[in-house]
């Protein structure tokens, strides 16, 4: 597959990704952020480990650890606190920083200074987010409920360092591991991890519908084993940037499931940010092929002729 298939491909995830906000609001039980999470994780991840039968060595238990509490701990117990307090699109457009702070940690820890076409699409991508999340709030729509927008934000941060970290240990051979055997320890130690606050922190279940079973089905198959299978193998085969600015396409989800589905106003400057976030998600696309053919290029160095 060429980069172009790997794209779409990796595309996938953040637009399923995108329909937990409506799932949660509209289908599950109401107050049980953890309890989701742990649900959505824990089987899949099983699933996933029973299909691979991969035991890590010694050395890949440390880095599984962390990229499962960043990846899957932090960011789905974060994003399901968001998706209960917040309109799916506004809980999850602060996700537009992820493509920055990945730029940032590149440049930064590994003096990978990023070229100008990278940061103006970051950049345009926040500021479309700002067009999406101000829209409602200025119409009196929703307000800022400052404990979910903490949760988004630190849902992208911890995201953002996630997908840095997985991409930079799979490049030095730290995790090269198979991609199932990547995806199911990460779900299943981060559901792990999410379990204790399921416990404690959330009521008990009461009544389970049929409509809960399906929803959390669907969760489990196509928002987290499919969609997680096919992000790791992005980040793999994509820069992490790239793969980030992907990450964008949940958001926009969101938001027109909002309006498509619940009715929920897309005018004004959200029809300017919608498209300013699209647009900038190709180009940073076409930033970082543009920088990977330049990279081939300037490692390639042509046979001599023989005498």
């Amino acid at each position: 597959m060429n980069t172009v298939m790997w794209t779409i491909l990796t595309m996938s995830a953040p637009i399923l990704w995108g329909t937990t906000y409506i799932v949660t609001s509209e289908l599950l039980p109401d107050g049980m952020p953890y309890t989701s999470a742990v649900i959505r994780c824990l089987p899949a991840g099983i699933g996933l480990l029973l299909l691979s039968r991969y035991k890590p060595r010694l050395n890949e238990w440390k880095p599984l650890a962390v990229i499962g509490f960043l990846n899957i701990t932090c960011f789905q117990g974060l994003l399901f606190i968001a998706a209960y307090r917040l309109p799916g699109g506004l809980a999850a457009v602060l996700g537009a920083i992820q493509p920055l702070i990945i730029l940032f940690l590149g440049w930064v820890l590994l003096s990978q200074r990023p070229n100008v076409l990278s940061i103006l699409s970051c950049v345009t991508a926040v500021i479309g987010m700002g067009c999406l999340i101000l829209q409602p709030i200025w119409e009196g729509q929703s307000t800022w409920d400052v404990i979910g927008l903490a949760a988004a934000l630190g849902g992208a941060v911890s995201m953002a360092l996630g997908t840095f970290l997985t991409k930079h240990w799979q490049l030095n051979h730290t995790l090269n591991i198979p991609i199932t055997s990547l995806t199911g320890w990460q779900l299943t130690l981060g559901g792990i991890l999410l379990l204790p606050f399921s416990l404690w922190v959330d009521p008990e279940f009461q009544d389970i519908t049929n409509q809960h079973i399906i929803s959390y089905s669907y969760l489990i198959i196509f928002g987290t084993l499919l969609s997680y299978l096919a992000w790791f193998k992005g980040i793999q085969k994509l820069s992490p940037v790239a793969v980030s600015a992907l990450g964008l396409l949940s958001p926009v989800t969101a938001t027109v499931l909002g309006w498509y589905c619940l009715n929920q106003t897309l005018e004004g400057w959200a029809l300017i940010g919608l498209p300013l976030v699209i647009g900038s998600v190709l180009a940073v696309q076409l930033a970082q092929l543009k920088h990977f053919k330049q990279q081939k290029l300037s490692t390639y160095k042509p046979q001599e002729k023989i005498a």
